[in-house]
Order: structure tokens, then C-alpha cells, then sequence
């Protein structure tokens, strides 16, 4: 009995600790089509903002490690996860409350975070992404596989609000910006 106990515990244990993974990390899933999903800011995108009328307010501006943007005479605005029209209306909101009647906020996107290439690729390594970038764009970027890659298949890993998430996905997949890729080795 007292070991159908300790069984029943450990089992137990195993099954809350799981779930207490399910909130947070890493989800493996299947590709699904991102191409009209609208592009989310994050850490390390560059924007312009531009407050019509206000030369001193305006400016290129890099989103923080924090996912907050600093603009001058207001406080910093978190950016992290908005599009950015949603940043346009986040920041018009922060001018308008202190600063400026009706504020006119433009927001534009200048140079998307960067995207990382690891394993059976001859330079590994992290790059500037470009728009409409496939994972074999990415792989020519770094300069072709290795001659002991898996070329049939690669590994992305994606950021999705609080969750990574890990594809298995062909050579002509998208990459977003952010995406680590792993091409891995071949087994002959």
C-alpha cells in the first residue's frame, strides 16, 4: 500500500510540474500561415515616429531590451507586442495627456529586429532581416549549407507573445524577424 502511495506521488509530482510548463516556454507546433498576420514589435526593431508639426518630438528611435521606446518630454512607451498602429495611438495617448492637443503620430517600421542562423551553414551567425525573406534566403545569406546539412528540412524557433514555439519547416518556409534557424546535420 505504502508503495502504491509513493507511486501514485510521484506520478503526481511528474503531472504538476508539466502543467506548471504549460503557461510559459517552449510548444512545439506545426507551420501556419503568418503572411496576413500583422507584424508585432519587438526588442531590437528601429522605428521612425513622427508627430506631425512637433520637429523636436520626432525621430528614429530603437525599441529597448525592456520592449519599451523613449521619447523625448514623455515617458517610455511599451511597444513589445503592439503593431504599430497600435504604438501610433499608445503614443498620441502619452503626448496628448501632458504635452500636445490632438496629437498626429505616424510610426514606421525602418530596420526589422535581426534574424539567427545556427548549425550545418558554413558562417552561423546573426543577420539583418529583409523583407519577404524565405528560410532559403536566409541559408544563402550565411552562405549555403555545409556540405553535411539536412537540406530537406530545418528547425525555426519563433517568438509568439510570451510562448516560443518550434517548427519543423521547408527550405521555402518564411523566416520573421527574430527567427533563430537550425539546419541540422544529415545522417547518411
Amino acid at each position: 500500500m505504502a508503495r502504491r502511495g509513493v507511486h501514485l506521488l510521484v506520478l503526481w509530482l511528474g503531472f504538476a510540474a508539466l502543467g506548471g510548463c504549460a503557461g510559459h516556454g517552449v510548444v512545439a507546433e506545426r507551420p501556419v500561415n503568418e503572411a496576413n498576420e500583422p507584424y508585432l514589435l519587438d526588442s531590437g526593431d528601429k522605428l521612425r515616429v513622427t508627430v506631425f508639426g512637433q520637429t523636436d518630438l520626432s525621430g528614429d528611435f530603437a525599441i529597448d531590451g525592456g520592449g519599451n521606446i523613449a521619447i523625448p518630454l514623455i515617458p517610455p512607451v511599451a511597444a513589445r507586442g503592439l503593431t504599430t498602429n497600435e504604438l501610433q495611438a499608445a503614443i498620441a495617448a502619452s503626448l496628448g495627456k501632458t504635452l500636445l492637443r490632438n496629437p498626429n503620430v505616424s510610426v514606421q517600421v525602418m530596420e526589422f529586429r535581426p534574424f539567427f542562423i545556427l548549425g550545418e551553414v558554413q558562417k552561423a551567425g546573426q543577420y539583418p532581416y529583409v523583407n519577404g525573406m524565405t528560410v532559403q534566403s536566409a541559408v544563402a545569406i550565411a552562405g549555403g549549407f555545409s556540405y553535411r546539412a539536412d537540406q530537406s528540412t530545418v528547425h525555426i524557433t519563433r517568438k509568439r507573445g510570451d510562448k516560443l514555439v518550434e517548427m519543423d519547416v521547408d527550405t521555402d518556409a518564411p523566416v520573421r524577424p527574430g527567427d533563430t534557424i537550425l539546419v541540422e546535420e544529415r545522417y547518411f
